[in-house]
This record gives structure tokens, C-alpha cells and sequence, in this order.
């Protein structure tokens, strides 16, 4: 019987042929017997699986409410901003409502609540928004914009 420190590694005694043997001959007996299945139809050569596509929306939702349930927690990575985040402008304002929200939550009914609300709340605003794509350019229009006086 040798060890891994010695020239030739080799497992000790004889258990492993034998278990290696069993292991064998239980695959082969499983592939005779077609694993007890009984049945005896092919696959369908001509079948390929349908793919699935994720859509913008489902990745809006995947990412908000993953950025919203760190944000909740308070994890270190939760104070980055929303271009390190990979979020645009929508899916951003959409995060800070959801947490917003989740918050109030929290606080009533406790943390398992606030994660349920998180992951329902940002797949209906995705949905809506379709995926929230838009506006990610690093301007924002300034708020006094809309009042036409820039501040003083």
C-alpha cells in the first residue's frame, strides 16, 4: 500500500477496482435494461428544443429587484450608482420606488414580506415599462428645465 507522498500514488488496498468494477457493471446493466423504463421509443431526430429568449423585461426585473434586495440588506455594493449598477435611467427609478416601498414593507411585516414585494413590484414595472431600456445616456434633463429657470 503506497500514499500520495510516496513514487506511485495508488489508493490504498483494493476497494477501489472493486468499486469501480460494481459501478461498471451497474451503468452497463442500467443501459441494457433501458433503466427499467420499459419503453422502447427514440428520441425524435428532426426535435430541437424550443429556446428561450430572455426579454428585456425580465431582465429589468432580474436586475432591479437584485440591486433592490442589496440595497435593502445594506451589502457593501448596495451604495454603488446606477451606471455601475448597469441600470438605466427607468430601471433606476424603478429601483428607488421598489425600494421605497419595500422599506414600508419591511417594517410592517418583516423581511421575507419586503423580498416578495421587491420581486412582484419590479416584474409588473418592467412589464409595463418593457424591460425600462430607455434613457441610458449619462444626461439626465436638469430639473429646472421644466420650470425654464436655471438656479442661481
Amino acid at each position: 500500500m503506497t500514499t500520495a507522498g510516496q513514487r506511485g500514488f495508488r489508493p490504498a488496498g483494493r476497494c477501489a477496482g472493486r468499486c469501480a468494477l460494481a459501478l461498471c457493471a451497474a451503468l452497463l446493466g442500467g443501459a441494457l435494461t433501458g433503466c427499467g423504463g420499459g419503453g422502447t421509443a427514440a428520441p425524435d431526430p428532426g426535435a430541437t428544443p424550443a429556446a428561450h429568449r430572455t426579454t428585456p423585461a425580465e431582465i429589468c426585473a432580474a436586475l432591479v429587484s437584485y440591486w433592490a434586495k442589496e440595497t435593502l440588506k445594506g451589502s457593501e455594493w448596495a451604495g454603488l450608482d446606477w451606471e455601475q449598477k448597469g441600470l438605466s435611467n427607468e430601471q433606476y427609478a424603478i429601483h428607488e420606488e421598489v425600494v421605497a416601498a419595500a422599506r414600508a414593507e419591511r417594517a410592517k411585516h418583516g423581511g421575507a414580506a419586503a423580498g416578495a414585494l421587491i420581486d412582484r413590484r419590479t416584474a409588473e414595472e418592467c412589464a409595463a415599462a418593457n424591460g425600462a431600456t430607455g434613457s441610458s445616456e449619462n444626461w439626465r434633463e436638469p430639473d429646472w428645465t421644466a420650470t425654464g429657470t436655471p438656479p442661481p
